[in-house]
C-alpha cells in the first residue's frame, strides 16, 4: 500500500517511524511519504494561508500550494488501472471514521491525506481534487483539533495495521473492539491473583466453550453500558438465546426486527 501525507508540519508525522507501522515501512509493506506543503509555495515567506473572503476569524489555507502539492503526489507513481487514489481530508465536517472505514481503506492501493490547518483548506481545492481523486472528508469525532495531523496519525495506524503482514498475529484483528460490532471483552495476564484481585475463575478452567461464552457475555454487557448506540445497531439474526438473555438483563429486547431498549414502547420477543 502507498500512503502520502501532505502537511506544513512534516515532523509531526515522525511517530509513523515507530512501532508496527515503522516496521511495516522498513519491510516494504507500507510505502509512506510525508510531503511539506511549504515546498510548493512561491514567495520568500513560504506563505500557505490568507484571510477569508466574507470576513470572519482565522485564516484559510491557499489553494495553489495545495494543488501543486497534490499534483506532485499524483505524479509520484502510476495509479492502478481504473482506480483513482483516495484523498482523505480530515475535517470536523466530514464523515465519521470508523473501523468499517479502516477496513474499506485498507483494501485500496493508494491513500493521500491532506492535513489542513487554521480554518481549513479553500473549498475549491476539494472541488478540484474530485477530478483526480476519490475525495473523502473525514472526522475522528464530534470535536475540533488544531490541525489534521493528529487525525491522520490515528487513521494511518487504524488502516495500516489491517494491511496483511503488518500485525504479526492476524487473529488479534478478529478478537478486538468493533470487529463484530461490539466492544472487546476485558483481558487479564499473570499473576492469577494481584493485590487481592483474582482473574475470573472461568479463564483458568481451560474449558474453551465456557471461556468463549464468558467473553461474549462481557462484550455484550460492556457495549450495553458504554456504547448503547452499538447495541441498537446489532442485527437480531446474529443473537442467540444466551445473547438475548444477557441483553435483557441490561435492559434491551428484540422488537420488530430491531434491538431496542425495554420500555420504549416495545414488548420484546421471547428469548429463543
Amino acid at each position: 500500500m502507498r500512503i502520502d501525507v501532505v502537511s506544513i508540519f512534516p515532523e509531526y508525522l515522525s511517530a509513523l517511524d515507530l512501532s508496527l507501522i515503522g516496521k511495516a515501512r522498513q519491510q516494504g509493506l507500507l510505502e509512506l511519504t510525508v510531503t511539506d506543503l511549504r515546498e510548493f509555495t512561491t514567495d520568500r515567506h513560504r506563505t500557505v494561508d490568507d484571510t477569508p473572503y466574507g470576513g470572519g476569524a482565522g485564516m484559510v489555507m491557499k489553494p495553489e500550494p495545495w494543488a501543486a502539492a497534490l499534483g506532485a503526489v499524483l505524479g509520484g507513481g502510476p495509479a492502478p488501472a481504473g482506480e483513482r487514489p483516495v484523498l482523505v481530508v480530515p475535517s470536523p465536517a466530514g464523515e465519521v471514521f470508523t473501523q468499517a472505514t479502516a477496513r474499506e481503506l485498507a483494501l485500496r492501493e493508494h491513500l493521500v491525506f491532506a492535513c489542513g490547518r487554521y480554518e481549513g483548506i479553500d473549498e475549491r481545492v476539494v472541488d478540484w481534487s474530485r477530478e483526480h481523486f476519490e475525495v473523502r472528508p473525514m472526522s475522528l469525532g464530534d470535536y475540533v483539533l488544531n490541525g489534521g495531523e493528529v487525525a491522520v496519525l490515528a487513521m494511518v495506524e487504524a488502516v495500516g495495521r489491517l494491511v496483511p503482514g503488518v500485525v504479526g498475529n492476524p487473529e488479534s484483528l478478529v478478537e478486538e473492539s468493533h470487529a463484530d460490532g461490539l466492544l472487546e471483552y476485558p483481558v487479564y495476564t499473570k499473576p492469577a491473583l494481584w493485590r487481592d484481585r483474582p482473574v475470573p475463575e472461568v479463564l483458568l478452567s481451560g474449558h474453551h466453550g465456557r471461556i468463549a461464552r464468558w467473553r461474549r457475555d462481557r462484550q455484550l454487557q460492556r457495549t450495553a453500558a458504554r456504547r448503547p448506540d452499538l447495541v441498537a445497531s446489532l442485527d437480531p439474526a446474529g443473537l442467540d438465546r444466551a445473547d438475548r438473555a444477557v441483553l435483557a438483563e441490561a435492559g434491551w429486547v428484540v422488537s420488530g426486527g430491531h434491538v431496542v431498549r425495554a420500555g420504549d414502547g416495545a414488548s420484546g420477543e421471547p428469548v429463543a
